[in-house]
């Protein structure tokens, strides 16, 4: 049973056994002496007896309609606890627990499934208290269609000793984190103090030469639960003169050094966009071009021990059934090119497209709104074969990958034609260190599906419309294959990519709602076609008018629909007005709700996860959101979105709990070793490191990867992190990370 409310937790950190340190908070868990204080709700009886409490529960209503709880529990932030109980349920059932403040507004602390099994089990959880206001303890028992009942016995909470992962995570680096890069003079310009002190503290901003040039009072901000420390903000955006080498400094602790700037992101821009290069497939990488240590074969083009990818077939035997059932195919394929979509060597059709789009994306930003000077719209901009060909680098980038992707897709003439299929990777995995020309393993193609037709219908549509004026005829032939993928994935609603036991040689990209795909192609095609037969799909759309942008994460690669509603947002001028500016509205709406969020994280990011975990790839999710806030100010105006997007920022570049940069060179301490078979230098020395401007994933509160797993017990959610090349949960590098990145370091160098 303990094992079942392991597995369903929803809300909890989950350590390994601790030692107990406080004394019980729960009265009389044992139930023995009838001085317990449980209560319970409308429909529910309570009896004690034997030493048990059990709970007679009337069918109905919803969960929370039928309660049992304690109040009084008084928790200390910071300080972690270990929940345990023994539990029955009839008929046998999930049960929640809830710890929560013990008024309006209910705020949740930790929350566990307890599994209630016929006979008594035992359950145990830990997690880590945030909130100073009373708790209580709930078990929302409602929503059952007939009557059920539910006992507890040796109901137990105390404080344990920290777990020695956790303990000192958020403390290791500067007192004071700064966003390492610099701020705009006209900016915003916070850093965050760690610090156990009540009230508030002094702090000066000295100048390169150290010569203090300003001072201010720091903000007490209370306890964090995702830095799992208590904090300080130092706020001196009132400075404003340009310049190098600042630091903040308070007694004896002392800051990273940063500029005070108006160009902080151009050269990101160039860095973050430049990283594709050397993520080719089937191309030879340049030494000249990309720096010496990067330069290698052309990858996966069928030169010994490659089997290549010119002329690539269906998977099939066992593992194709399994997944596919009696799907197969007899043709092969010339699906070379194209990015590889992260560290190892696999291509997907669903990432791969989203990726495509946002570089596409800001160049039609940079179009619309960045003024005629803006350096997205520029050929010369990265380093690239393509540069000085007359085409701005962008697009460039962009059309190496839309060429793979329509490469994907099924022939006329043949079952499934013009579906795309999911993706093409080794039939095994391989393991780092491995450079992309010699992976000997075999390579397939995976089944069409329906939410990979609805992308690359999506961005070969938005490409279409981008490319007409440099290349006409690239243009007409995206656009072609926008509608039959149109037509295809319509006639297909369904054929879904399946999840597997992740040993089938590449990432899953597994997806059963295609709503928001469908949603999206129908948007690119509308933006770019005019035809009303795609608005009448938007407007039946769930997605038309509803909240698709939450600050979990506004929008990524399983959920499209975000992205849609900015594309429509920003360049649908073709809608009608009433249409248009609900549409609008939605954006300034969301971006709206995120300011107060902001305002109450003390590292200054925008991003606030349904279950208070990271999720897998936290800082593009933190990208996303200040893209809703880019959007924002595109079509507002209004500085506070700008600024709120240039504070965001601040995370990604030091100011957070791990004291790092995420993105590699820059700052005073960035990523070197994030997860890469070819950027290996962590394990074979003759390799290099990954190159400037690789974003790394970010804290990830799951641990996926043995080095998680050995090193990440008890993090906090901002500390579970480590620049380790095995640690691919939360140190990957990605396509669909870095793609963001080039959008927001563009905006934030055009926007003023």
């Amino acid at each position: 049973m303990s094992r079942l409310g392991i597995a369903q937790a929803a809300m909890v950190v989950l350590f390994l056994p601790g030692v107990a340190a406080g004394a019980d908070l729960i009265v009389d868990g044992r139930f023995e002496h009838g001085q317990d204080g449980f209560w319970a709700g409308e429909g529910v009886a309570l009896t004690r007896g034997g030493g048990e409490l059990c709970a007679d529960v009337s069918a109905g209503g919803g969960p929370w309609d039928r309660l049992i709880g304690v109040n009084g529990v008084k928790l200390e932030p910071g300080l972690h606890y270990r929940l345990s109980l023994s539990a029955a349920a009839d008929p046998v059932r999930a049960v929640p627990a809830r710890i929560q403040r013990a008024a309006e507004p209910w705020t949740v602390q930790s929350e566990f499934s307890v599994g209630g099994e016929s006979e008594r089990a035992s359950f145990s959880a830990d997690f880590m208290a945030s909130d100073e206001e009373e708790a209580q303890l709930v078990f929302p028992l409602g929503g059952a269609d007939k009557p059920s009942r539910f006992c507890i016995d040796n109901v137990s909470l105390v404080e344990i000793a920290a777990p020695p992962a956790a303990t000192n995570r958020a403390n290791r680096g500067p007192t004071i984190r700064v966003n390492q890069l610099g701020y705009f003079t006209d900016g915003p310009k916070r850093a965050t103090v760690i610090s156990d002190a009540r009230r508030a503290i002094s702090f000066q901003l000295v100048d390169a030469g150290d010569v203090v040039v300003g001072e201010g009072m720091t903000r007490p901000s209370g306890f964090d639960p995702s830095g799992g420390v208590r904090t300080h903000v130092a706020d001196f955006s009132a400075y404003a003169v340009l310049g190098d080498g600042y630091r903040l400094v308070s007694g004896d602790w002392t800051s990273d050094r940063f500029s005070i700037s108006d160009n902080l992101y151009g050269r990101l821009t160039v860095d973050a966009l430049s990283w594709f290069y050397p993520q080719r497939s089937g191309i030879k990488i340049r030494g000249d071009i990309a720096g010496k240590a990067y330069a290698r074969p052309a990858g996966h083009v069928g030169v010994a021990p490659n089997e290549g990818d010119k002329s690539v077939g269906c998977l099939s035997g066992d593992e194709a059934a399994s997944l596919y059932g009696d799907w197969s195919c007899t043709y092969r394929l010339d699906v070379s090119g194209g990015w590889y979509d992260a560290g190892d060597h696999g291509k997907y059709a669903v990432n791969g497209a989203i990726s495509a789009a946002q570089l596409l994306a800001t160049y039609e930003r940079a179009s619309a709104f960045g003024g005629a000077k803006s350096p997205a719209l520029r050929d010369q901009l990265a380093r690239i074969p393509e540069n000085g060909n007359g085409i701005p680098d962008l697009l460039d980038e962009a059309r190496w990958e839309l060429q793979f992707l329509l490469s994907m897709m099924v022939p006329d003439g043949e079952p499934l034609a013009g579906m795309v299929h999911h993706k093409i990777h080794d039939t095994e995995w391989t393991s780092p260190p491995m450079l992309p020309s010699e992976d000997p393993k075999p390579r397939a193609l995976h089944r069409p599906s329906t939410a990979a037709t609805f992308d690359v219908a999506a961005v070969a549509a938005q490409a279409s419309r981008l490319f007409a004026k440099d290349n006409p005829t690239f243009a007409a032939k995206l656009l072609s294959a926008a509608r039959k993928a149109w037509v295809a994935a319509n006639a297909n609603p369904v054929l879904l990519a399946p999840k597997s036991d992740g040993n089938s040689g590449g990432g899953d990209y597994d997806d059963d709602d295609v709503s928001d795909e469908l949603y999206w192609a129908a948007t690119e095609l509308f933006l770019t076609t005019g035809d009303a037969k795609y608005l009448d799909v938007l407007r039946a759309s769930p997605h038309w008018s509803g909240d698709v942008l939450p600050p979990s994460g506004a929008f990524h690669w399983r959920n499209v629909a975000g992205f849609a509603r900015l594309q429509l947002a920003l360049y649908g001028e073709a809608l009608p007005k009433a249409d248009l500016d609900m549409v609008r509205r939605t954006v300034l709406n969301a971006a709206r709700s995120f300011l107060p969020l902001q305002a109450a994280e003390p590292f200054g990011q925008i991003y606030r996860p349904g279950n208070h975990q990271y999720d897998w790839g936290s800082n593009q999710l933190i990208l996303q959101n200040i893209i809703v806030l880019s959007a924002a100010f595109d079509l507002s105006g209004e500085k506070t979105f700008l600024n709120a997007a240039r504070e965001s920022m601040d995370y990604l570049l030091g100011r957070n709990a791990m004291a790092m940069s995420y993105i590699t060179g820059y700052g005073a301490r960035s990523p070197q070793n994030q997860h890469s078979r070819w950027y290996a230098h962590q394990l074979d020395p003759a390799l290099p490191n990954p190159p400037v401007g690789s974003l790394a994933g970010g804290p990830n509160s799951t641990p996926v990867d043995a080095i998680a797993k050995e090193r990440l017990k008890g993090c906090a959610p901002q500390t579970c992190y480590v620049d380790d090349i095995e640690a691919y949960g939360s140190n990957e590098i990605t396509i669909n990370w870095n793609a963001p990145l080039v959008y927001v370091a563009s905006f934030l160098a055009d926007a003023r």
